[in-house]
């Protein structure tokens, strides 16, 4: 009597449009906002609203390209897996080691802020805190997807809703005409341009996340329907918040307070309500943790599928029988991200993530153009050919434009 092999176990489909919302909203909705609507303020003044639908402008064209490609290629590793089939191997295996250093890198720095703000309320050594964190998130994360993505939904409805309360609380500013006017006019100068173009650098750094979706393809029901809309909402909520709130920073009567803040949505939420802003630094450091979580968990599943087409050990692509989550990709990730923390000074890591990922979405935009020019490629990636294109250059373009600012001495802090 011949034994059947045992079949080995895969990642369990349990992920929804709702929870991958939740999912890539939190990611992207992150410590960014509470961070840098100062900064992109104080350089774009009146125009900041504008810099931000800039930026989405950007991320949403690459968006549409995720979006077509994750309909056709539902896989984990999503861009490793996009760039190995439009440009080959040794692209693909560099897009996905890309994807994964730029979160363990986010994540280490996350993971240091968050230690920082709890040592300011705690005799919490800063060590023991980071790895503490690290530690505790990594084992939410190998406990399962679902408890993970639900964790991260939690967090990402008071996230939400406390982006909503100050949006509703600075309302009133926006209804003097006056103002409405000011913020909204288009700029009419060369310098007021380049003001805006700098600042949509900046605000772009608040996009990042929305392409971390497509590496939950292989946990989510039916992704051919369920990827690209999960992309698309995502993208279009964080437009919506993140206009809201430029528009009322932009309004601010005492903008250069803002702009000095160390917490600018706490320091906003105070002067447009008259209330403590204590609560809205609070849920910073809770955005910190949720940023560290789900970073956990794409990086993870981004080692596991490359492993699983060939680009990364074989071992990185085992799961846990009973959880069936990535176990040994979790440790890996949990430990470099510790380590990072531990043991190298991350400068101006905004930056660098950004442009990193900026040549990542360059070559999943190419990959499109290069597939849907293939007589055998789906029909959608055919009809969407030179938009990938477009997002090429627009990235290229942003990318250019970044590698100037930096070499000027421009730095974000």
């Amino acid at each position: 009597m011949t034994e059947t092999a045992p079949v080995p176990p895969t990642l369990r489909r349990v992920l929804g449009l709702p929870l991958l919302v939740f999912y890539g909203v939190g990611v992207t909705v992150g410590a960014g906002i509470f961070a840098l609507i100062g900064e992109i303020t104080r350089v774009a003044g009146d125009h900041a609203p504008l810099a931000f639908l800039l930026a989405g402008l950007i991320a949403g064209t690459t968006g549409i390209s995720y979006a077509l490609l994750a309909a056709v290629y539902p896989r984990a590793a999503g861009e490793a897996v996009f760039v190995k089939i439009g440009l080959g191997v040794a692209p693909g295996r560099l897009v996905g080691l890309t994807i994964a250093a730029t979160a363990l890198a986010s994540s280490a720095v996350i993971a240091l802020a968050f230690a920082g703000y709890l040592a300011a309320v705690a005799p919490v050594p800063l060590p023991v805190a980071t790895v503490g964190i690290i530690a505790l998130l990594a084992l939410v994360a190998w406990a399962g997807v679902r408890e993970s993505v639900a964790l991260a939904a939690i967090v990402t409805v008071l996230e939400v809703a406390t982006l909503v309360v100050v949006a509703i609380a600075g309302a009133p500013l926006l209804a003097d005409p006056e103002i409405l006017a000011r913020v909204l006019t288009p700029p009419a100068d060369p310098a007021a341009l380049s003001a805006v173009a700098a600042a949509a650098l900046i605000a772009f750094f608040a996009f990042i996340g929305f392409e971390d979706i497509e590496n939950m393809a292989e946990e989510t029901i039916d992704p051919r329907y369920v990827m690209p809309r999960a992309i698309l909402l995502t993208l279009a909520i964080t437009v919506a918040i993140y206009a809201v709130l430029a528009l009322i920073a932009a309004a601010l009567p005492d903008r250069a307070g803002l702009t000095a803040s160390a917490a600018p949505l706490a320091f906003l939420f105070e002067q447009v309500s008259g209330r403590s802003g204590a609560p809205i630094a609070a849920m910073a450091s809770i955005a910190m943790i949720n940023g560290i979580l789900v970073q956990i968990v794409m990086a993870s599943r981004v080692l596991y599928g490359m492993a699983r087409e060939g680009l990364a050990p074989a071992g990185l692509g085992v799961l846990d029988p009973r959880r069936r989550t990535p176990a040994r990709a979790i440790a890996l990730v949990a430990v470099l991200i510790a380590g990072l923390a531990l043991l190298l000074p991350i400068v101006n890591l905004a930056q660098a993530a950004s442009a990193l990922v900026l040549c990542v979405f360059t070559l999943v935009n190419l990959s499109l153009w290069r597939i849907g020019g293939r007589a055998d490629a789906d029909p959608s990636l055919r009809r969407w050919r030179w938009w990938g294109m477009l997002g090429a250059v627009l990235s290229v373009g942003l990318l250019v434009a970044e590698g100037a600012r930096l070499a000027g001495g421009t730095i974000v802090h």
